[in-house]
């Protein structure tokens, strides 16, 4: 029988490293060594991982020898500078931040949607999308499929814990502060209470911000043309149409699409509810005459893209209409980077 390959987690200590090491205690056994890396400061830190308690080492070169596949949850700049350096070392780098995503020589992968590319890698890195896009992607995937895509519309709504564990914590003090208070029904009156913004240009609690990212050409955000780029990356369809807004909203964690979806054949909303239904990595909540569709209140913790109120266009035969859910925590960043990983790791076989 042949050996297990290893694996580092690079940034185990982070807010996604978290999500990822529960997630490799809950996957299938394909990893022998499990190495967790992290800054410095966090080296000599005990986390648990697959039932047993496992020291963090310090980020360095070193770190990666004897590693076949290592995951990286870190910043940009972090993995700009260390993937290469550990794909220099022998590993597989599969990443998860935007340093590489756009880079030709490098696949940018969903196993449900073109898991073939995880081989075409001549950099030994592997990119993973961002939490915007995966929340959507996978069930965007099958219909495109059914009846190729053509045009998106989409406008998201996006959790606070998109925006880092500074996210979360802005948006926990903010919804403290104006608890058992009768702000909101007045202009400015939320400011008046809510001093601090965190990673956000407004007050998050009691309201939505029609911003994600940072200030790209023409009025657009970085998060808006993440969906457009990487939607056509992955899907391969260079010339696919898309216009997105991305929304902060005051939930925590799993961001929310709303999906207008252009395509070359015509659709069928019962026939698109049964695509759905059978995707891999979709589940489908479609029942509103009972009041059932994706919440992220539902979705939250869970690995799949929720989907629901699909409906065929009433102006186009070629168009729907529907609701995603996703944990942009989840499948939005720690679960497709621990499935990429596994592709790579059945290469070992």
């Amino acid at each position: 029988m042949s050996k297990k390959p290893s694996l580092a987690v690079v940034g185990a200590t982070g807010a996604v490293g978290t999500v990822m090491l529960d997630i490799l205690s809950t996957r299938p056994e394909v990893w022998g060594e499990i190495r967790l890396i992290a800054s410095a400061r966090s080296a000599g830190k005990k986390l648990m991982c697959r039932g047993e308690e496992l020291t963090v080492i310090a980020l360095s070169p070193e770190a990666f020898d004897g590693i076949d596949v290592a995951m990286f949850d870190v910043p940009d700049e972090v993995s700009k500078e260390w993937a290469p350096i550990a794909a220099s070392r022998g590993a597989v780098a599969v990443d998860n931040s935007g340093a590489f995503r756009m880079d030709p020589e490098v696949p940018l992968v969903v196993p449900e949607v073109n898991p073939e590319q995880v081989r075409n890698r001549p950099k030994g890195i592997i990119s993973n999308p961002n939490c915007t896009t995966l929340s959507m992607i996978v069930a965007m995937g099958a219909l495109h499929k059914k009846y190729e895509l053509k045009e998106l519309v989409v406008a998201s709504y996006q959790a606070a814990s998109g925006a880092g564990q500074s996210g979360l914590d802005t948006l926990r003090a903010q919804i403290n502060q104006v608890a058992h208070t009768s702000i909101g029904d007045s202009a400015g009156d939320v400011r008046t209470v809510v001093k601090e913004f965190g990673p956000f240009p407004a007050p998050l609690a009691l309201n939505v911000i029609p911003w994600a990212g940072s200030l790209k050409e023409d009025g657009y955000s970085s998060e808006e043309l993440k969906v457009r780029n990487e939607s056509r990356k992955i899907l391969g369809i260079a010339d696919l149409k898309v216009s997105a807004t991305c929304v902060r909203v005051p939930v925590l964690t799993t961001h929310s699409l709303s999906v207008h979806a252009v395509f070359a054949k015509e659709v069928s909303r019962k026939e698109a509810q049964d695509v759905l239904e059978n995707a891999a990595g979709v589940k489908l909540v479609d029942d509103p005459e009972n009041h059932q569709f994706p919440t992220p209140a539902d979705a939250v913790g869970t690995d799949p893209t929720w989907v629901g109120r699909v409906r065929k266009s009433l102006d186009n035969p070629n168009a729907l209409e529907l609701f995603v859910c996703g944990d942009n925590l989840r499948k939005g960043a720690a679960l497709n980077t621990a499935q990429i990983a596994e592709l790579v790791a059945a290469e070992f076989n």
